[in-house]
């Protein structure tokens, strides 16, 4: 299981595959030909109301 590298908390797929998200941290690391860049340089600040969207999340209690 690949892990978020500053939380240490699961990582979720995006609903396109091309990143996996750090709910945790808020953040979003990029997936570029199949491999996973779990470098906090890569990764990309998402949203909170992005996160709320993502399916996974749907019905779970805040």
């Amino acid at each position: 299981m690949l892990v978020c590298p500053l939380t240490k908390t699961r990582l979720t797929l995006s609903a396109d595959k091309r990143e996996l998200i750090s709910v945790a941290a808020r953040l979003a690391f990029p997936i570029v030909k199949g491999v996973p860049l779990l470098s906090l340089d890569e990764a990309r600040t998402v949203d909170p109301e992005a996160l709320r969207r993502l399916p996974e999340l749907k019905g779970s209690p805040d």
